[in-house]
């Protein structure tokens, strides 16, 4: 029996879902699977000109095997979450080098690649080889919630069975892929998180949210993300039309992009003559004579650090500023470091924050 949701869902699809996007009604498992990894916590607007960078760049799982990490990092830049990149390059290499290049072609062994999770298997299934095989995500979570009156909170075991039960009893089965994608894009573009299209929307007679008045109560989640404060001082340490640049560890955020020099502190407090002594003599062991300070000197504060700037993961909340060290000698300790040129600077994977300054405020301090 066709559940009346996945019938008005259909009709809708066939009549009004005019959403354009590059990967829609894609075969290759290949695309399909960047895609979705790319769409991974980013919005499909942003997602955009990333897929189609990496297609291009990237046509084939063979291609993007063969990469050098860092190149694909540099084209990954800008949409964080940097493990989901890395995961993308470990299964490429392993479908490339394991299964010839071959993608699977069951669920099951989709779930083996690493990165891929059950919605992802769910959607490369349905969509390449049209398996009957539902797609759960938030925005699933909040038309079923909605259309069935679902009380139960989206963050919990109990809620997320159950959803995942209503999602498998809707899908039509001969037409997953086309299903599964008329259900992402009616919850991108009808069933909306805020300003919800209901007055035009096809389910309305039969949303249990609308004919109750709830629709701006549902879904219900019960778990709130703390984020956790963290304050940088990136010492941008220059020597004759080089930069000192550190590869990060993992095991962090950002683990394997590039980073100047960074001191982390509980606080942004005043860069004093006093602070730079206690990183610079006490932390790295470089006396004042190594180096110059390149700012602004007001009473004994130097005040012309660059501004402090901001970014907002999803469990961290970061401040960042930039204190710009010239010296005229490379220091003993620093021998051995990664020093790189401007041109070479601008070929490496930075993190959001540093490549906001690597921007007017940089260019600025170039020039003088």
């Amino acid at each position: 029996m066709t559940h009346a949701f996945t019938q008005l869902l259909l009709k809708w699809n066939t009549a009004s879902n005019h959403r354009p996007m590059p990967w829609k009604g894609e075969k290759d498992p290949y695309k399909i699977w960047l895609s979705e990894i790319i769409l991974q916590q980013t919005r499909v607007e942003q997602g955009w000109a990333y897929y189609e960078k990496f297609v291009n760049t990237y046509p084939t799982v063979h291609d993007l095997a063969n990469a050098k990490e860092e190149k694909v990092l540099k084209l990954w830049e800008g949409l964080g979450y940097y493990n989901r990149c890395k995961n993308l390059i470990f299964s490429a290499r392993y479908i490339s080098k394991k299964l010839n290049g071959v993608f699977p072609n069951n669920y099951e062994s989709l779930l083996n690649l690493k990165g891929v999770g059950p919605y992802t298997a769910a959607a490369i299934a349905s969509f390449a080889y049209n398996l009957p095989y539902a797609v759960v995500d938030g925005n699933v979570f909040r038309v079923l919630a909605r259309f069935y009156g679902i009380h139960s909170p989206t963050d919990t075991p109990q809620g997320i069975t159950l959803f995942n039960k209503i999602a498998d009893e809707n899908l039509s089965k001969k037409q997953a892929g086309i299903y599964n994608q008329a259900l992402m894009d009616f919850g991108a573009t009808v069933c909306k998180p805020s300003t919800p299209n209901c007055a035009d929307c096809i389910m309305q007679k039969k949303c249990v949210a609308f004919l109750n008045n709830q629709v701006n109560q549902l879904p219900i989640k019960v778990k709130s993300i703390t984020r956790k404060k963290r304050y940088f001082d990136f010492f941008c340490f220059y020597n004759k039309g080089k930069w000192l640049v550190q590869k990060r560890l993992e095991g962090d955020i950002w683990g394997g992009l590039y980073q100047f020099y960074l001191n982390e502190n509980k606080s942004l407090a005043p860069v004093t003559v006093g602070y730079l002594n206690e990183v610079l003599a006490h932390q790295l062991g470089i006396s004042a004579k190594e180096l110059t300070v390149h700012l602004k000197q007001t009473k004994g504060v130097y005040a012309s650090v660059s501004p402090i700037y901001h970014q907002a993961l999803t469990h961290q909340f970061l401040q960042a500023r930039f204190i710009l060290i010239k010296f005229d000698t490379i220091p003993t300790l620093f021998a051995n470091a990664l020093w790189v040129n401007q041109k070479q600077l601008k070929q490496l994977p930075f993190p959001k924050i540093i490549n906001q300054f690597l921007g007017e405020d940089f260019i600025n301090w170039c020039k003088t």
